[in-house]
C-alpha cells in the first residue's frame, strides 16, 4: 500500500520524518498521517 511504501522508502533513504516533510514542504504530521494511511493528499 502507500502508506507502507512511503514508509519503506523513506526508511531506506535515511530520512526522519521531519527531514521527508521539509523536503516536501509539508509538516511532520502529514508525513505520520501519510504513514499510518490516514491521509493520502
Amino acid at each position: 500500500m502507500l502508506n507502507e511504501n512511503i514508509k519503506n522508502l523513506r526508511k531506506a533513504k535515511g530520512l526522519s520524518q521531519e527531514e521527508l516533510a521539509v523536503k516536501l514542504n509539508v509538516v511532520r504530521q502529514t508525513v505520520s498521517k501519510w504513514e499510518k494511511g490516514i491521509s493520502q493528499s
